[in-house]
C-alpha cells in the first residue's frame, strides 16, 4: 500500500481538497483528513517518538542489566579486587555485580531512549508538529494507481508538504 501526505494550512482547504479527491472516484475509506475535528495523529497511528523511545529503553534495559550485573561479577572474581575490605570476597563481587548492573541500565536508558527518540521518530514528528501549530493533513492511501491519480488534485492547493510513502511489507 502506498500513502500521499499532503500538509494544507487550514480546514477550508483541507475539506475542499478531500471533496475533489471524493467527486475524482476515490473511495472515502482510502482518504483521512487530521487535524482539529477530524483524526488525531494517534487515531491515525503516527507513532509516537516519544513512545518508541520508551519502549526501546525498557528493551534495553531488560537485557542490559542481568548481562551487566553478571560482568560486574565476572570481573571482580577474576581479577580479585577488594576495592571495599569490609565487604569480604563475596561482598565485592555483589557489589560489583551492582555496579554492573547500574552500568547496564545506565545504557539502556541512554542508548534505547535517546538515540531511540531520534531514529525513530522518522516523519512523524514533523507531522505531529505541523497538526499542533494548527494545520491539516490529508492522506490518501492505496494503490501507486490511486496516488498516481491524487496527486495532481492535491497539488492545485498548493500544500505546504507533499510526501509519498511506502508501506514496508
Amino acid at each position: 500500500m502506498e500513502y500521499l501526505v499532503a500538509v494544507l494550512p487550514d480546514r477550508i482547504q483541507a475539506e475542499a481538497a478531500y471533496t475533489e479527491l471524493e467527486k475524482a472516484g476515490l473511495p472515502s475509506d482510502t482518504l483521512a483528513i487530521l487535524g482539529a475535528g477530524y483524526k488525531s495523529a494517534d487515531e491515525f497511528g503516527l507513532i509516537d517518538p516519544n513512545e518508541t523511545a520508551k519502549r526501546r529503553a525498557l528493551q534495553m534495559v531488560t537485557w542490559l542489566v542481568p548481562f551487566g550485573f553478571f560482568g560486574g561479577f565476572a570481573f571482580d572474581t577474576i581479577t580479585g579486587l577488594q576495592t571495599f575490605p569490609w565487604a569480604g570476597v563475596v561482598g565485592n563481587q555483589i557489589i560489583g555485580g551492582f555496579l554492573g548492573a547500574i552500568a547496564g541500565a545506565m545504557g539502556g536508558v541512554f542508548v534505547g531512549g535517546g538515540v531511540g527518540a531520534i531514529i525513530g521518530a522518522g516523519d512523524a514528528l514533523p507531522y505531529r508538529n505541523r497538526l499542533r501549530r494548527g494545520k491539516y493533513i490529508v492522506v490518501v492511501s492505496g494503490s501507486r494507481f490511486q496516488i498516481q491519480e491524487a496527486t495532481p488534485i492535491l497539488r492545485r492547493f498548493k500544500p505546504e508538504s507533499l510526501q509519498g510513502y511506502q508501506e514496508n511489507n
